[in-house]
């Protein structure tokens, strides 16, 4: 993000802007396969909130498998007077 809070993701043409971020990550199989129901109780619990992009990582050692589901969002915030 910018000084001003605001950042842009660059999605098939478009460039959507956000002013916020949120990680869901597990490295646990049982904690994996439910991510993304976790993910979508939190986006039904912050409907002011415009989901920009999404971007899903995965990464792993000789003994660990993680998970990121990353969204990128806007939330209209109160003028700054």
């Amino acid at each position: 993000m910018n000084e001003s809070g605001k950042g842009s993701v660059k999605t098939t043409g478009d460039r959507l802007a956000f002013n916020g971020v949120k990680v869901f990550s597990a490295t646990m199989a049982p904690d994996r396969d439910q991510l993304g129901e976790k993910v979508t109780a939190w986006i039904r619990q912050h409907p002011q909130f415009k989901v920009a992009d999404t971007i899903v990582t995965q990464s792993s050692d000789e003994a660990f498998h993680c998970l990121a589901i990353t969204l990128f969002y806007w939330e209209e915030l109160p003028e700054k007077k």
